[in-house]
């Protein structure tokens, strides 16, 4: 929300391009073709929001460059940013195509339209200097939260200097919030990153999470069971379908009701995974080869029973 109010002070417009299914928070305007809860429970678009608060937001599937292409060169003189997720995380874990990221980068800087990238589930998670980093490519803004508290709430967001003197007491941009630099969640968080800067840890988590995922595959090919995968780093989703999951549209084609037994089935074993089909399932430095090995054993037994 405050980054956007940052790109439209700076731009003079008000419109926003988001993906359908990426999931920005649950600010009225940011609700139309949500993923994440909304996915989940079935809900209209954005129910309880007035149309007015939505008319500035436009949406585009995620990964199709021939819609960005035409969404963006019709309507730049209104926009005043593109707010994605690097990596979708709230229609499932769908990466992003090699070609996606780059043509975004290219028509935001093209038309003046301020890059935001949403990494607040991507930050520090996919790589120390977050998705951006990971795929080489700079957004004007971005927003981060959860891993930089270390568990506790907080969030932020950055960009380029002449964006970020738009912002109050620098700038007339209107800045504030009860928790701002909370000193609990900020030393927790700033232990958090000390933690992940130690050497080995992406590494690590990079073979635990293909461990992991491996397993997964081989665990449902020898049930029978339709499993598509996917991952980035220590991200990963898995549908029950047999084709591949690259958009909110091929994602809502997966068999949730099936996915709703396994979580269930795989919680009565101890092993909790997303609760949603449409959220990301995650590999952490506490996890060990042992839950790893535990995870897959207990998916096998899950999957034969599905």
């Amino acid at each position: 929300m405050s980054a956007i109010r940052v790109a439209r002070a700076h731009t003079k417009r008000d419109g926003v391009l988001k993906f359908e299914g990426c999931y920005h928070g649950h600010a009225d305007y940011l609700l139309a073709k949500a993923g994440s809860g909304v996915a989940t429970l079935g809900l209209p678009d954005s129910p309880g929001v007035p149309a007015d608060f939505t008319r500035h937001t436009l949406t585009s599937p995620y990964n199709d460059i021939k819609a960005l292409h035409q969404m963006i060169e019709t309507n730049a003189r209104m926009l005043a940013c593109v707010i994605v997720e690097p990596v979708a995380g709230n229609m499932g874990v769908v990466p992003p195509h090699d070609e996606f990221l780059p043509a975004l980068r290219e028509l935001t800087s093209r038309y003046g339209i301020v890059l935001i990238f949403d990494e607040v589930i991507t930050g520090f998670r996919v790589h120390y200097g977050g998705a951006q980093t990971l795929y080489g490519i700079a957004p004007d803004l971005t927003c981060l939260g959860k891993i930089i508290g270390g568990g506790l709430p907080v969030g932020a967001y950055g960009g380029a200097k002449e964006l970020m003197q738009q912002v109050a007491p620098a700038g007339s941009v209107y800045q504030a919030g009860t928790l701002s630099g909370n000193p609990l969640a900020v030393t927790a968080g700033l232990e958090t990153l000390k933690r992940l800067k130690a050497p080995g840890v992406y590494r690590k988590l990079e073979a635990q999470a293909q461990a992991l995922a491996e397993g997964l595959g081989d665990a449902a090919a020898r049930a029978g069971i339709p499993l598509t995968q996917t991952r980035v780093g220590s991200m990963l989703g898995a549908f029950f379908t047999n084709h591949p999951v690259v958009d909110y549209a091929t994602a809502k084609q997966s068999d949730t009701e099936r996915y709703a037994k396994f979580f269930h089935r795989m919680l009565s074993k101890g092993v909790y995974f997303a609760p949603s089909q449409f959220e990301a399932a995650f590999v952490s430095t506490a996890h060990t080869s042992r839950d790893i090995a535990r995870t897959v054993a207990s998916a096998l037994a899950v999957f034969r029973a599905l």
